[in-house]
């Protein structure tokens, strides 16, 4: 599945959402994970800026924004994957 991480550089949130990612990918996920600096698009930024890191899954446009861990992205790409 793909997903979309939202980020900017030295964003230290935005790392540790990297790492739940690849811990998800490590437990069994496939994940293919798009990264997308908000810094380079106002468009983003408006959307974005002060919510990022934010999780999204181009297919059906769901988000998830900071704060999540493992399990609620678990359950987020579980619920997200049902209504495909």
């Amino acid at each position: 599945m793909l997903i979309t991480l939202y980020h900017t550089l030295g964003c230290h949130l935005c790392e540790l959402a990297e790492e739940v990612l690849e811990e998800l990918r490590l437990d069994g996920h496939a994940l293919q994970i798009q990264l997308v600096d908000i810094a380079e698009d106002e468009a983003l930024i408006s959307l974005y800026g002060v919510q990022i890191p934010v999780l999204k899954i181009p297919q059906t446009s769901q988000t998830l924004s900071w704060p999540f861990d493992k399990a609620q992205v678990a359950d987020w790409l579980r619920v997200s994957d049902r209504s495909r």
